[in-house]
């Protein structure tokens, strides 16, 4: 797993998002103030900002307009190497990747024993989402990570509270100072505290142990919110907040919640702006339909296309296992209530833009399906021998189909769906297509079509000269003098309507770029 992050992490070029992160995280070093990106709390920004103090990169803190505009600046305007900055932003994110991996394991460990362990942890190793967004200077890994180490902390209180629902409540703080998507989970996670304390306390007079449930789950949300304002505090001890763009006015119920909440200013304010965001219709692409607004059940159509098909299988069966095996029930509400929670929030979301929204959700399954560990010893009593191999091909399956798509894991799609090649038919954005892959059509260029007139319609955050594209939009000039190489984002196509849809009907497919650029001829 370590291999395949670090090896994406050098070869792909600036995602969407993290030029945004990577300058973000540049003033949190120099400047130390809440200025940029409000609409995400500082913690996972402040993971990044270790690899980028490594890094040292010129950075000019006037530089006027747009988050977007100051993190394209910092990469491509001010004498960096935007190649080691970004492997140096992105380390980080690799290294709490493998960490969270180790929770996966001693989760599955702790409920199923070290088989059921060791099944997690495979399945999380190879996981292509995994791995694709591990590797990236990104959030929602860091959150994920965050979320799957408060459950099992909250698990592992029912027999040490007075050590572990601290660390739940702290692990809880973490994420909901990475992204504001962990909200959902303060009333699960202080649920599964209470749970835990009342557990731990067998003996106690009823009365006794329901005040010090109740006391354990606002324990937990107690830390939770303190942890929000350290980590602001970290960042600027004085908790100024000066936005560089407009923070828009929230009304309504939202407004009025949002000013209740016990949290720093900044915080509110960024989570007036992602109401916002959720208040505007959105594109979306799925099956090959383009639409506008949300789609309900977009995000379950999209896991059902970029989980690998053992993962599904062994997470429905740990799932099942949890439920009915007795050994397992126990274990059951710490593994399957939040990541449900989760998801049935996120599929409310007006931006249908990818599985990162749901990235807790392979995660949990992998941990569930550690489950399935537990329920072969007892199909194996009942002599239902077949279970254990079973289980073992379809961890290897998970194992091959991982390799096969090497390093290409953000446009994976599994086999059910024709794999990488086939998810630009199906999805966009970030799930196939997120701007990773200029450099990659730098060197095909190089490679194979020197001295060629190229035309290009990119869809991402990196400036193509710094990669050797040296090309003209199509979409400028009329559509008779567009002739030669003409290279397209994905997920620009997704959306293509008008003249670009036209050059695209009329060109001629020749070849392809990590599965989310597309080369015509012309």
């Amino acid at each position: 797993m370590a291999v395949a992050m670090v090896t994406t992490a050098v070869q792909q070029s600036p995602t969407i998002d993290e030029p945004v992160y990577v300058a973000t995280a540049t003033d949190y070093l120099r400047e130390h103030r809440l200025r940029y990106n409000p609409e995400h709390p500082p913690l996972g920004k402040l993971l990044i900002a270790a690899g980028v103090a490594v890094a040292d990169p010129r950075y000019d803190p006037s530089t006027p307009g747009t988050q977007g505009d100051v993190g394209r600046r910092l990469l491509y305007e001010s004498g960096n190497d935007p190649g080691r900055l970004m492997l140096w932003a992105r380390l980080p994110v690799i290294v709490l990747t493998l960490l969270t991996g180790l929770v996966v394991f001693a989760f599955a460990r702790d409920v199923a024993g070290t088989p059921g362990g060791l099944v997690a942890l495979a399945l999380y190793a190879f996981s292509p989402d995994v791995i694709a967004h591990g590797a990236l200077a990104t959030l929602d890994l860091p959150v994920t990570g965050f979320l799957v180490t408060a459950a099992w902390l909250a698990w592992r209180a029912r027999r040490r509270p007075r050590r572990y629902v601290p660390l739940t409540g702290v692990a809880l703080g973490a994420a909901l100072a990475t992204k504001m998507s962990a909200l959902p989970a303060i009333p699960v996670l202080m649920l599964l505290a209470a749970l835990s304390v009342w557990h731990a306390l067998p003996g106690a007079d009823r009365r006794r142990r329901a005040l010090l449930s109740a006391a354990g789950g606002v324990a937990v949300a107690v830390l939770a919110v303190a942890v929000v304002w350290a980590v602001y505090a970290a960042v600027d001890p004085r908790l100024r907040f000066s936005p560089a763009e407009p923070v828009p006015a929230l009304a309504g119920l939202h407004g009025r919640l949002t000013s209740l909440l016990p949290l720093p200013p900044a915080y509110r304010a960024g989570m007036r702006v992602q109401f916002a965001f959720e208040h505007h219709a959105w594109q979306g692409f799925l099956f090959g339909r383009l639409y506008s607004g949300p789609l309900w059940y977009y995000l379950p159509a999209a896991l059902l296309v970029k989980t690998p098909i053992a993962l599904l299988v062994l997470g429905a069966a740990g799932a099942v296992a949890a439920l009915v095996l007795r050994p397992l029930r126990p274990a059951a509400p710490y593994l399957l209530p939040l990541p449900a929670l989760l998801l049935a929030v996120a599929m409310t979301g007006a931006r249908d833009f990818g599985t990162r929204y749901a990235l807790f959700v392979p995660v949990f399954l992998a941990v569930t399906a550690g489950c399935v560990a537990a329920g072969c010893v007892t199909a194996v009593r009942v002599r239902y021998r077949w279970a254990v191999p079973l289980t073992g091909l379809l961890v290897a399956w998970a194992a091959v189909t991982s390799l096969r798509v090497f390093p290409y894991y953000l446009p994976y799609a599994n086999e059910a769906f024709g794999g990488p090649a086939a998810t630009h038919q199906l999805l966009h954005d970030s799930n196939v297509d997120w701007g990773q892959d200029l450099g990659r059509l730098g060197d095909r260029l190089r490679e194979r079509y020197p001295r060629e007139r190229v035309w290009l319609v990119y869809k991402g955050a990196g400036v193509p000269s710094a990669y050797g594209v040296h090309a003209a939009d199509p979409r400028a000039v009329p559509l008779s003098r567009v002739h030669g190489l003409l290279a397209v984002s994905d997920s620009a196509a997704a959306k293509a309507r008008g003249d670009l849809a036209r050059l695209i009907r009329t060109s001629r497919p020749v070849d392809q770029v990590g599965y989310s650029i597309t080369l015509y001829r012309r």
